[in-house]
């Protein structure tokens, strides 16, 4: 089915909710990107490889860090932009409050448990960050914490197989190009 006209508006919306939130962030490669640039990735992973047309799915992706990374709370996204796309990126939102080796962990246990719309967007996010990893990686990351990432990246992918054999393929592929460059 076709995306109507009101969630091609939506989408928009998301698109600028996501650049004002996102405006003083900077991704960590060596150019420091505007971190704006990600969402948009994994929306375009989501909808050119993914084939996926879920409204839901496609502004989750383009939000699904807003909760987690900047001041958003989950009731101004709902207020916007709905209670699905507001429980999606819920799902996707890592506690802060934890060490990041927790929530790491955390990741790759809770995967397998996610609705499909999250495994999906998941599933995008970690192409994104592979494929940075392969062609703008992080200036200050070494050869281990590179390949670091990667294997943990894979472990969460795990517990999301099944969800996309498109987006799926193209992880693996990245995964190998990554750990051939490295």
């Amino acid at each position: 089915m076709p995306i109507s006209t009101e969630e091609i508006a939506l989408l928009i919306k998301a698109y600028d909710f996501a650049a004002n939130k996102h405006r003083d962030q900077r991704r960590k490669d060596a150019l420091e990107s505007p971190y704006i640039n990600h969402p948009i990735a994994v929306a375009q992973t989501l909808w050119t490889t993914g084939g996926i047309r879920d409204s839901t799915t496609l502004l989750a992706g383009i939000l699904h860090d807003t909760l987690e990374d900047t001041d958003t709370q989950a009731a101004e996204l709902e207020a916007i932009f709905g209670t699905s796309v507001r429980a999606v990126v819920e799902e996707l939102s890592d506690d802060k409050s934890l060490p990041k080796e927790e929530r790491k962990r955390l990741q790759i246990e809770q995967a397998p448990k996610k609705s499909q719309q999250a495994r999906l967007v998941k599933l995008a996010d970690k192409i994104c960050n592979v494929r940075d990893i392969l062609q703008a990686p992080p200036k200050s990351w070494s050869v281990d914490r590179k390949i670091a990432y990667i294997d943990w990246a894979a472990a969460v992918i795990a517990g999301v197989r099944g969800s996309n054999p498109a987006m799926e393929e193209l992880f693996d592929e990245l995964c190998r190009q990554a750990r051939q460059a490295i």
